[in-house]
Order: C-alpha cells, then sequence, then structure tokens
C-alpha cells in the first residue's frame, strides 16, 4: 500500500507515471480513468475531484443504458458524478508497467453525498448498520475460475466456440497438471502479493482447467476490494499473456461451475472479538451468531439474485456438481448451501451459494443485511442437516432461474427494509432488465440447434 506523498515519490523518481482511478459498476466490473500522477495528486486529491458519467451505474454488461431506473435515464440528461479516491486502497499494479491503482467511491456532482446505488456504498451502509447493532462482520472468498489456452480475441471472432481448456483432464488437488499452468498461477499469486492482496493458496479444482486462489479473511469492505481487484488482475494478466480466463458460472454444462464460496462471521464493534463460537452452544454456535445464521438461511432464495445474477448463474445449481441446490446447513457438508467450519476464532459460517460471477459488493451486502436482520429478529435456522443433501425432501431450494429469483427477491420485505425503497428498485431493475434483454432479444445455439431444421 501506497500513500500520497509516496506516491509522488515515485512519480518524480520515474518509476509510477499512471494511476488507475476505478470504481465497479452494478456487474462488478472496474470502470474509470488513467490518470497522471501529478494531475491526481494536485487536482483530483483537492476539491476538483474526478469526473464520470452516472449512466455507468445504469448498464448492461454490453454497454447499453438500461430503461427504468430513477437515478439515471435519458430524461434525467446522464449527468456526472464524482469518484473519490479512498486513499486506503491505494496500491500499486505489478502487472502493468509504472502504474499504481486506487478505488473510488461515488459521490454526487452537486453536494458531494454518497450515491447510495453504488455497489461499494451499498455494503459500506449495511456494515455500518452492523456497527450500530455492535457488530462488525468479517469475511474471506474462494473465487474460481477456468484458464483456456485461447486468447480473449481469438475466442471472440470464434464467437466463443471451441475453446480449450488448460487441462485435458480434472485437476482437483492434481499437483502434477497445476504444475503446467503455474507459468501464468505464479505470476497471478505473485502479482496479488505485490498489490497488497492477502491471498492463502492456489488449487486445481473440479473442472479442466479450473483453478481457485482463496483471499485471507478481512474486514468485509477490504475483503470485497481485494476480491474485485483479484478478479480484475486475473484477466488482465490473461490477457496480457495471450491467454484467457472466465468467471462465468457455468461456461458449458459439461464441466464443474465456478463458485464464489463466501465464508463469514460477527465480531464486535471494533473487530478484535470474535462472537461466533460457544463449545455448549447449538452447533457450537453463540445466540448471536445461530441468530445470525438463521437470517441468511432465511432470506437465501429473496437474496439470491445478489448472490447470482446472470441468467447463465443459475447453469450452476445441478444435483451432484457441488454446487448446492438445498438451504440447509450443516457442520462441515458440502452438499449444503451453508456449513459451519473452524473452530473458536477461526469459526464461521460458509456461504455456497455465490458464483465466481457475483458482484462482491452486492453479494457481501446481502450476506451483511439478512446476518443483521437474523439478529435482530432473534431468527432461529433449521435443525442442523446430516446426510446428502442433494436427496434431502421438504426443503427449501435454491432459484433454478433468474425468474424465480426475481419474483423472490421483488416479494422479499426484507430486502427492501434493509437496502432502502431507492436502492431496492434500482438492483430490482438491474435483475429485471437482464432478464428481459435474455427473453427478449436473444436466440440461442440450442434453439438453432433444436428447431432450425425441424421446427
Amino acid at each position: 500500500m501506497i500513500d500520497a506523498k509516496q506516491l509522488g515519490q515515485l512519480a518524480e523518481a520515474g518509476e509510477i507515471d499512471t494511476v488507475l482511478c476505478m470504481f465497479t459498476d452494478l456487474q462488478g466490473r472496474f470502470m474509470g480513468k488513467r490518470v497522471l500522477p501529478d494531475f491526481f495528486l494536485e487536482e483530483i486529491l483537492g476539491d476538483e475531484g474526478l469526473h464520470a458519467c452516472l449512466y455507468l451505474l445504469a448498464i448492461d454488461m454490453e454497454m447499453e443504458p438500461l430503461p427504468g431506473y430513477d437515478y439515471a435515464s435519458w430524461e434525467t440528461g446522464y449527468g456526472d458524478f464524482r469518484m473519490v479516491p479512498d486513499m486506503t486502497t491505494m496500491r500499486l499494479c505489478p502487472w502493468l508497467e509504472k502504474t499504481a491503482m486506487v478505488i473510488c467511491d461515488i459521490a454526487d456532482e452537486e453536494d458531494g453525498t454518497p450515491v447510495t446505488v453504488s455497489p461499494r456504498q451499498i455494503l459500506k451502509d449495511q456494515l455500518a448498520k452492523a456497527v450500530e447493532m455492535g457488530f462488525t462482520v468479517k469475511t474471506g472468498s474462494e473465487l474460481e475460475f477456468y484458464l483456456f489456452k485461447d486468447g480473449y480475441e481469438d475466442l471472440a471472432d470464434r464467437n466463443y466456440r471451441d475453446p480449450r481448456p488448460s487441462s485435458s483432464y480434472i485437476m482437483d488437488y492434481h499437483m502434477l497438471q497445476t504444475t503446467k499452468d503455474e507459468w501464468i498461477i505464479r505470476q497471478i499469486r505473485n502479482s496479488m502479493r505485490g498489490a497488497g492482496i492477502p491471498i492463502e493458496f492456489s488449487k486445481g479444482e473440479f473442472g479442466k482447467g479450473q483453478h481457485e486462489i482463496n483471499i485471507t479473511y478481512s474486514d468485509a469492505l477490504s475483503n470485497a476490494d481485494h476480491h474485485a481487484l483479484y478478479k480484475h488482475g486475473v484477466k488482465e494478466i490473461a490477457a496480457l499473456n495471450g491467454v484467457a480466463a472466465t468467471f462465468m458460472a457455468k461456461w458449458t454444462m459439461a464441466e464443474a461451475g465456478s463458485s464464489c464460496h463466501l465464508h463469514s462471521s460477527i465480531w464486535d464493534a471494533d473487530g478484535t472479538e470474535s462472537l461466533t463460537w460457544n463449545e455448549g452452544g447449538v452447533g457450537h454456535m453463540t445466540d448471536e451468531f445461530r441468530w445470525y445464521v438463521g437470517g441468511l438461511m432465511a432470506t437465501a432464495r429473496e437474496m439470491s439474485w445478489m448472490y447470482a445474477p446472470f441468467v447463465n448463474s443459475y447453469k450452476r445449481y445441478q444435483l451432484g456438481s457441488w454446487a448446492p441446490t438445498a438451504i440447509v446447513w450443516s457442520r462441515d457438508n458440502r452438499t449444503c448451501g451453508y456449513r459451519t467450519v473452524g473452530e473458536h476464532k477461526a469459526f464461521r459460517v460458509e456461504c455456497r451459494i455465490p458464483g465466481a460471477d457475483a458482484n462482491p459488493y452486492l453479494s457481501f451486502a446481502a450476506t451483511v443485511a439478512a446476518g443483521m436482520w437474523g439478529i435482530a429478529n432473534k431468527v432461529e435456522p433449521p435443525p442442523m442437516f446430516e446426510g446428502n443433501a442433494y436427496e434431502a425432501k421438504d426443503v427449501p431450494r435454491v432459484p433454478s432461474s433468474l425468474h424465480e429469483a426475481i419474483d423472490a427477491f421483488r416479494d422479499s420485505s426484507v430486502a427492501r427494509e434493509m437496502f432502502g425503497d431507492f436502492v431496492f428498485e434500482h438492483l430490482l431493475n438491474t435483475a429485471v432488465q437482464e432478464q428481459s434483454i435474455f427473453d427478449n432479444l436473444c436466440v440461442t445455439d440450442w434453439e438453432l440447434q433444436r428447431y432450425f431444421e425441424r421446427g
């Protein structure tokens, strides 16, 4: 990590000539500008700030402005907002020459107040509510991706047909096969370390060419920042090396999906004392942590869009696929949507529902909101599940489609209460527009193959 003084010194020495000023859009992608260090120090950190068009919080994957938002529309003229650097996130970007990067918060152009529909602000607001209740939330994420021999441009030119995974066989924990990809996985690990993003290890996963790199546990905001930077960095490092990586939840039905297993625990307001472990409690949980887990589970269906935001996300939830389908909890049971793991200060709950395509700020915000609602209302989780959850009867299930997830989110009084009407409607419209584009503007390969001649 570097501060403004160090940035100036590095720039004067010729070691830094570019600063990336970035924020995530609703899809979780970094947007922003490349800025010269002297302009950053003299202007952006002063009263002027950095400006960008507010349509960036009202677009789809294709950068198309979407209808239905109160915050931004053609009627309002798509003005600007201000990007305000959070200097606690300023760091070097080791995979780009002479480059530093900083994550920005989004502020209103006129009065400088936070833009509440910015994903990072949505998470910050939920964390502030948790502190008011006497809690901090710490998280850790396990993020999976697939690596391919093809480059992004080559794949795009072929309409993403017949991509070649880096491995010819399943590589879960496989040391020989992962050695073949170590030339780039090492680059990723070392680049993240050089950027001050704490990671623990890399390993092969259950798909051909599938890898996982775990991001070290920390406070939820820092962890979301690390997650977003890591995901962005993997794609850039892949592109710079002429290969491709994807975080799609299910790039093919023939391979395992890519997840973002989200670990979380509650601590006191100072973040120094864990409030999760009780040796004699139900499932070793304190009352507060039990209610926290109860909140996560009670709202899992209605918050699922924030864990699985795209049409493709729901292809991942298949029986016997390592992705959960049942909203049940157990002790260290990977067939369940939730499992408790660790002991004492390391005791936590793992939510296995999010996919690798999730926006970390939104999925973390959903977790914090649901958990705090659970504590406030003393929501009890169901009894601990034992056995194969894929075969469980009469238990709630993860939505099977984005349509189903949207309906659950739309009807959620908890989400509306915790996020507030304005943010809730903004999020809902994002989901509705994504589904509408697929329903009304898309003809799939499956439809062509099935109906072109025989239909």
